[in-house]
């Protein structure tokens, strides 16, 4: 049975975070830090929007819906060798907090980014300014450190994939491409998409702050 999980934002959220992230390292690692900078705008701007859509957002998209307690995490975990699995819409107890993990990681690299300062004070971040020349060092040490952090959970979530896909045969990449997934009975409970102007006005104002904060606050 073909099932609704994923709405166009999520789906396209997801993967325009993948390609930035990809391109942030890129262009990190060969020295274009002006379109590092930029590229650390776009991530900034999509993660705000997903914060924003994890409340209003559609059904499956939301926090309420994948964040469980320890004590589902737990449940989950016991049933991980269990093939079939248990049938879950979205994200089971613990990718919900695999998401949580990322998305956490992914504020501080982009708010240690807003701040960072390099060695010769040239390459910084906009709010640099803010804080001591000592202070935007330490802040750019946690921004390195984030970032290796955030490369280790990605490869823990690419493993996890993969499990998925190989041992209980269940194609989480094709889902979050298409939106649906094949499911052997119909869940409890309907798929409840979020109307398309709570997208663009969230993605509207995620990209109004961001572009606040990229100018120093000096827009306002």
């Amino acid at each position: 049975m073909r099932i609704r999980i994923w709405d166009l934002p999520t789906r396209l959220g997801h993967w325009m975070l993948v390609a930035l992230f990809a391109f942030s390292w890129w262009s990190a690692e060969n020295h274009h830090m002006d379109w590092h900078r930029w590229s650390g705008y776009g991530v900034l701007t999509l993660l705000l929007f997903r914060l924003y859509w994890g409340v209003v957002g559609s059904s499956t998209a939301r926090f309420a819906h994948f964040v469980r307690g320890p004590r589902a995490f737990l449940r989950y975990l016991r049933t991980l060798p269990d093939r079939p699995g248990e049938i879950t819409v979205g994200h089971n107890p613990m990718g919900g907090w695999s998401v949580m993990l990322l998305l956490g990681l992914l504020l501080v690299q982009t708010g240690t980014g807003l701040f960072a300062v390099d060695t010769d004070g040239i390459e910084s971040g906009p709010l640099a300014s803010l804080v001591s020349f000592g202070m935007g060092r330490d802040i750019a040490d946690i921004h390195e450190l984030s970032f290796n952090l955030m490369l280790a959970a990605v490869g823990l979530h690419i493993l996890a994939i993969v499990f998925y896909l190989v041992y209980k045969r269940e194609n989480l990449i094709a889902a979050m491409v298409t939106g649906d997934k094949f499911l052997p009975t119909h869940p409890r409970g309907d798929f409840e998409a979020a109307p398309w102007w709570r997208a663009v006005m969230g993605l509207l104002v995620a990209g109004g702050l961001v572009a606040l904060v990229a100018s120093g606050f000096a827009l306002i």
